[in-house]
């Protein structure tokens, strides 16, 4: 006899899953205290701003930037910072957003998935800002940049939670997942939402599914990569808006058989927590000090410029250049033959350690085209080979060390060679905060003076160096002061 399969689904609406429930009540209902969340936050801020401002003296980035149709006025919005623009927070969201990545020069956090969590101030700037003019002309009170800095330590805590053990870069997925994940998650409570708004918000953004890699890698590597996540933090308002227009939520938007996330993105694997949400993860955030370089890369540039001297008028001597990485920096940025674009050689770690061993130094523009045109880069490119170690790997994802290791060493055609050298936490690292802390400033005033006159650098600079003053300023006014 045959046997009979059920042809009828069981439509009983069931409870919201696991992840959107403890994602909610963390932004809904944790009070924050760490003091040092608290001062990284302001430094967070202070870069991220900077980078966006320093991006503005490109012009492949100007041209995305401003209103859809010219002219447009929004008279309650949000502004966009180093312009005139007033946008809705929607649109605002996207122009922060790809300002704040245009250069990957902003923050970085490393484990199982990578990202940059101050990404997400392009929505938390947009909406906080709109939400503060808005109060304002109903004749109530601003938000403060105590807010920004709150939605700040949960959005980075989110994207960092969930990167530490989900990898969607092996399914060949693209980190900005988690931005709009975290993005949504924060700006849905900006605007006012319940805890259940947010959950409802949330499923949207996973119900978005995730967006391929390729416009990182060989041999597609492009300029998308600087505004996916502005597109990201954009979608996320845009999310959170509808549901606060009452847009329902999908509650097992996970776990659902067969057409949730987990079943259709992850293989059938569920998204792991690795652990409870706190304050983790803008303690240990990494900055970008020194160079505008994809981070897996920054210690190998900091030992390209310690061997830079080593160069001198002996570029023909150069037997070979053995480079030693982790596991993840061969992956993503190990590649040869041609670099088509900027974001092409900034995702190359060869191209950037030629640069640093050629002229000591690694600047933006030293990606642009005219620069790359110099034949001696590929030259030593050519020179180059590049293998994992597995320690380094091993201690890239220690939880207690989290290094970013990376050598070089230089052999020439007589015989001799340099010392090797090896760096294991880059200048950003929480290890070597106290050292980075005065360059971060030095390199935010340097970002601002492409911009502003300096008596204006040096008031912004000034409010950055004060905790209690920023914190208590409204944010509309921080935003007027970047105009």
């Amino acid at each position: 006899m045959m046997a009979l399969h059920n042809t009828v689904d069981e439509n009983i609406r069931p409870h919201a899953d696991a992840e959107l429930v403890s994602i909610a009540d963390y932004v809904a209902n944790k009070s924050l205290s760490s003091d040092l969340a608290y001062t990284t936050a302001r430094y967070c801020l202070m870069d991220t701003l900077g980078c966006a401002i320093l991006a503005l003296q490109y012009p492949a980035c100007t041209k995305l930037l401003g209103p859809i149709i010219p002219g447009t006025f929004v008279p309650v919005g949000a502004r966009v910072p180093g312009t005139n623009f007033m946008l809705d927070p929607i649109l605002a969201a996207f122009n922060i957003g790809a300002m704040v990545r245009w250069l990957d020069f902003n923050d970085t956090w490393l484990a199982a998935e990578w990202g940059h969590p101050s990404d997400n101030l392009g929505a938390i700037l947009a909406v906080a800002d709109y939400m503060s003019r808005k109060q304002l002309a109903e004749g109530k009170e601003p938000l403060v940049v105590k807010d920004v800095l709150s939605a700040m330590i949960k959005a980075h805590e989110i994207q960092g939670i969930l990167a530490l053990e989900n990898g969607f870069n092996r399914l060949g997925f693209d980190h900005v997942i988690l931005v709009k994940i975290a993005s949504t998650a924060v700006a849905m409570h900006l605007l006012g939402g319940s805890r259940e708004q947010i959950i409802d918000a949330l499923s949207q953004a996973w119900l978005d599914g995730a967006c391929l890699r390729t416009y990182r890698h060989a041999p597609n590597a492009g300029p998308r990569k600087s505004w996916a996540a502005g597109d990201a933090t954009s979608r996320a308002v845009r999310l959170a808006w509808l549901t606060m227009q009452g847009e329902i939520g999908y509650p097992s938007v996970l776990s659902v058989k067969k057409w949730g996330f987990n079943d259709a993105i992850l293989h059938g694997q569920s998204l792991r927590l690795a652990r409870s949400f706190g304050t983790y993860v803008m303690e240990n955030v990494l900055f970008k000090i020194s160079f505008p370089a994809e981070f897996h890369a920054q210690t190998a540039v900091e030992c390209a410029i310690q061997l830079h001297p080593h160069l001198n008028n002996k570029l023909d001597t150069i037997e070979k250049i053995e480079l030693t990485t982790q596991e993840s920096a061969v992956r993503i940025i190990s590649k040869s033959g041609p670099l088509y674009n900027p974001a092409d050689r900034d995702h190359c770690l060869q191209y950037m350690v030629a640069v640093a061993l050629l002229h000591g130094n690694l600047k933006a523009d030293y990606y642009e085209d005219d620069f790359a045109n110099d034949p001696r880069i590929d030259q030593l490119r050519g020179k180059m080979t590049v293998q994992e170690d597995p320690q380094f790997s091993k201690d890239y994802l220690d939880p207690e060390k989290r290094s970013i290791a990376n050598a070089i060493q230089i052999f020439f055609k007589d015989g001799t060679k340099t010392e090797k050298v090896m760096v294991e936490y880059p200048i950003g690292h929480r290890r070597r905060r106290e050292e980075g802390i005065p360059l971060l400033y030095k390199k935010f005033e340097e970002n601002m003076a492409t911009h502003y006159p300096q008596e204006r650098v040096r008031e912004i600079s000034a409010l950055f160096h004060d905790q209690q003053a920023l914190e208590k300023m409204a944010v509309n006014k921080l935003m007027d002061l970047l105009v």
